[in-house]
């Protein structure tokens, strides 16, 4: 027992230690953890950081200001937004704070997983210990194999280089990377051995929820193209949540500055994590939507016209027909790394687009718009191949899913099928007159869209290797 103590109590420092920046928990390496109530309330944890700067900027739906690219030394960012496959990423990526959090919260599931069975204690405790840290254990897994490996193509997901698989606390594990399949195997194992002790409303909303549970099982699937369980896992989702809050009936209230909607409050919330912390929002100036975005918008989509500045000029290029958002946190939570119940509405669209039924589909996203669109056009018209109504599905996952990992995993996935895979093109710069304006290209199989594992990393494992033709610097 004393052992369960020690590594747990060192997990404790370490995630604090790991990711101070990111999660308000207290240190508590001077407390026992020895019985299985006390490893239930471990699996609570709040403001978990999942940090996209690696590749925010690989994203058509996001941008940079102008004075951020002319003229810098080429950084990460950089080297991004310019689509600039001739660059050394690796030698610039030493580190990375999501890989290594990512990593870090594994560690802590995999320590609950591990030593609950011998703590003190009922067994359905230790069974939902167990299975609250198997679902993040997944979702943390699913992360990473879409940032550092190619989006899963049934074709080749079997020799494509995956991630390291971790399933046992070892801070000093060197694993051999597995592929894509066998990364993604192990999170729909852990996600069914899972599902059977969940709970409907678990003990706080830091606890993974069934809900929750079953959207993350829908998008698994969902990229995986089997879609019949995709479609399963969704509308068992929406079975214990189905609510989507009305912007329409909010801008009519008088929107965020009138009427808060704090991260409690947002009724579609299925799972509480953060790029940065609960309090991104107040610096979205960093994160700015392309002009291309922004036309999709519309003027009628509340999305837009609740949250977003297209006039500033400090945060801004006037004329580039940017905008960033522009209401902090505390008057509305807007979900980005984590689920919600809309992203599960917008999963059950894409699958009965993928199955034909085209109607059915639109059905779906206009239920979804009568609580979005302001005036105008609210019902969209039944398209009549399927092409053109995933292109409207594709369209609504760009307006809702803002930020976080959604749209490049979305470009990457969409990128392994011939019919839906995207040219991305960049015009730049749209205001300053001085440089010569350039079209950027990032091709669907460019091998930008994998990011580079952390030269840090790879310097310890050497089983670790790129996912991509690039070199490393020893």
């Amino acid at each position: 027992m004393k052992q369960i103590y020690k590594i747990m109590a060192s997990l404790l420092i370490l995630s604090t230690a790991a990711c101070e920046d990111y999660t308000d928990l207290t240190p508590k390496g001077s407390l026992v953890i020895e019985t299985a109530d006390q490893f239930l309330e471990t699996v609570s944890l709040p403001n978990r950081g999942y940090p996209i700067n690696n590749f925010q900027y690989l994203s058509d739906d996001q941008w940079m200001k102008e004075g951020d690219v002319i003229g810098k030394t080429p950084n990460i960012n950089t080297i991004n937004f310019t689509f600039d496959e001739t660059t050394d990423r690796v030698s610039l990526l030493n580190t990375s704070s999501f890989y290594n959090q990512a990593y870090t919260y594994i560690n802590r599931w995999n320590t609950i997983i591990s030593l609950v069975d011998d703590s003190k204690g009922d067994v359905s405790t230790k069974q939902l210990a167990k299975a609250e840290a198997k679902i993040y254990r997944a979702y943390d897994h699913f992360l990473l194999v879409n940032t550092y490996a190619k989006g899963y193509d049934p074709k080749t997901a079997a020799t494509d280089g995956g991630i390291c698989i971790m399933d046992k606390f070892d801070l000093e594990a060197q694993p051999a990377k597995s592929t894509v399949a066998q990364v993604y195997a192990f999170i729909q194992k852990d996600i069914d051995e899972a599902l059977a002790y969940l709970q409907e409303k678990p003990m706080d909303v830091y606890h993974p929820s069934l809900a929750f549970a079953y959207a993350f099982k829908a998008k698994v699937h969902l990229f995986k193209r089997e879609i019949a369980s995709a479609k399963e896992a969704a509308e068992k989702s929406l079975s214990y949540n189905n609510k989507i809050f009305d912007m329409v009936a909010y801008n009519t209230q008088g929107g965020p500055n009138v009427v808060a909607v704090p991260a409690a409050n947002n009724i579609e919330v299925l799972s509480y994590m953060y790029m940065t912390g609960y309090n991104e929002m107040n610096f979205a100036y960093q994160y700015i939507i392309s002009p291309e975005l922004r036309t999709l918008f519309g003027t009628n989509d509340a999305r837009f016209n609740l949250f977003f500045n297209t006039t500033s000029t400090t945060n801004l290029d006037q004329g580039s027909n940017t905008a960033y958002w522009a209401t902090v946190y505390t008057k509305f939570f807007y979900p980005t790394v984590g689920m919600k119940t809309t992203e599960v509405y917008l999963m059950l669209a894409e699958c009965y687009a993928r199955e034909d039924k085209f109607t059915e589909a639109v059905n779906v996203l206009n239920t979804l718009r009568a609580k979005r669109i302001l005036s105008g056009t609210v019902n969209l018209a039944v398209p009549t191949t399927r092409k053109e109504t995933m292109d409207l599905v594709i369209n609504e996952r760009r307006k809702e899913l803002l930020l976080g990992f959604n749209r490049f995993f979305d470009l990457k996935r969409l990128n392994t099928e011939t019919e839906y895979a995207k040219t991305v093109t960049r015009v730049f710069p749209i205001v300053n007159k001085t440089v010569p304006q350039k079209t950027y290209t990032l091709q669907p199989n460019s091998r930008l869209y994998i990011i580079p594992f952390p030269l840090s990393v790879l310097q310890k494992n050497p089983k670790l290797t790129l996912n991509t033709n690039e070199t490393v610097p020893f």
